[in-house]
Formats: C-alpha cells, sequence, structure tokens
C-alpha cells in the first residue's frame, strides 16, 4: 500500500515538473520594421503621395545643430530590402498600377484590409471590361502575394507571418490612393 502511495507521489511530483517545464515560444515580429519597409515600397511603386513631407534643401534646414553634427550613417538600419525579385515584383506592379488606377477612382477597385486588391463595383462594368479589369486583378494580388513572401525573406520573418506583413501593407496601400 505504501509503494502505491509512493509511485503516485513521484508520478505527481514529474507531472507538476513537466506541466511547469512547458515553455511559450513567442515569435519575434518587426512590425515598425515592416512598416518603414512596405512605406517604402509603395512609394517605389505608386509615387511620393501627395501629403508627404517635401524634402528640405541645405544642410542645416528643418534639422537641429546636434543632428547636423551627427553623422547620419547610423540612421540607415536594414530597413530597405531589395533583391531580384522585390524589383522584379515592384517593376510590375509600378507598370500595372497605371492601368489599375482608373478604376480605384471610379471606385470599382478598392485597397482590402487584407492587403490585396478587391473588385467592388462591377455592376458598372462591360463585359470586356470585367474580364480586362479581373485579370489585372489577379496578377496584382499574385505579385502581392509574392511580395509579402520575399519580405519576409528579406526580413528573416517567419514565413507563417506573411498575413501580418499582408495587413501592414494594407494600410500604405490604402493611404496611397
Amino acid at each position: 500500500m505504501q509503494s502505491n502511495s509512493r509511485v503516485f507521489r513521484v508520478v505527481f511530483f514529474v507531472s507538476l515538473l513537466l506541466v511547469g517545464a512547458c515553455v511559450t515560444i513567442n515569435i519575434y515580429f518587426p512590425a515598425e520594421k515592416v512598416e518603414s519597409v512596405a512605406g517604402e515600397i509603395v512609394d517605389d511603386i505608386r509615387g511620393p503621395r501627395p501629403d508627404s513631407e517635401p524634402k528640405r534643401q541645405g544642410f542645416f534646414r528643418g534639422r537641429s545643430l546636434l543632428a547636423s553634427v551627427v553623422p547620419l550613417a547610423w540612421a540607415q538600419d536594414a530597413t530597405t530590402v531589395s533583391n531580384p525579385a522585390i524589383r522584379e515584383l515592384k517593376s510590375r506592379m509600378k507598370a500595372r498600377y497605371a492601368l489599375l488606377k482608373p478604376w480605384f477612382s471610379n471606385g470599382v477597385l478598392k485597397e482590402g484590409n487584407d492587403g490585396f486588391v478587391a473588385m467592388v463595383q462591377t455592376n458598372k462594368l462591360g463585359l470586356k471590361d470585367k474580364g480586362t479589369v479581373r485579370n489585372l486583378v489577379t496578377a496584382e494580388n499574385n505579385d502581392r502575394q509574392n511580395l509579402y513572401r520575399e519580405v519576409a525573406k528579406a526580413l528573416n520573418i517567419d514565413p507563417s507571418q506573411t498575413g501580418r506583413i499582408a495587413e501592414i501593407f494594407a494600410k500604405e496601400w490604402q493611404n496611397s490612393l
């Protein structure tokens, strides 16, 4: 009887140790870095936003004395991401944006909160235009999916986090219209 009780205690304490030893692993997600990269990429594709601050001319204009003396090289963090795949995607998306822009303007297309383009008012379109817009949207969304994957790769972010990257890009796409 005592040996059963002893075994029970040992099993009980070992079980407690095992439960206590479970560790949750948090995956670090660099949201600020992704926001910075998203802003740069969207500006490269769609051009600078009308509400963005103009670049100031002159060395001291708009800068404190300390900021003028301290070199700016340290501020060039690795937020700019570029590789051949990203450059190719940006090039295609920039060329396609000229074709998409009128459809955004007349309300046929909108930027979704998921980082992808959505068709919303297709009742305004004829059959030929619907096909054209559908093909443009499909190509754009495919390139965006690939862009989000490449950004994840370039920033060493787990591929399972591309949805979060897309959501951050969504805000930038929406602000660029």
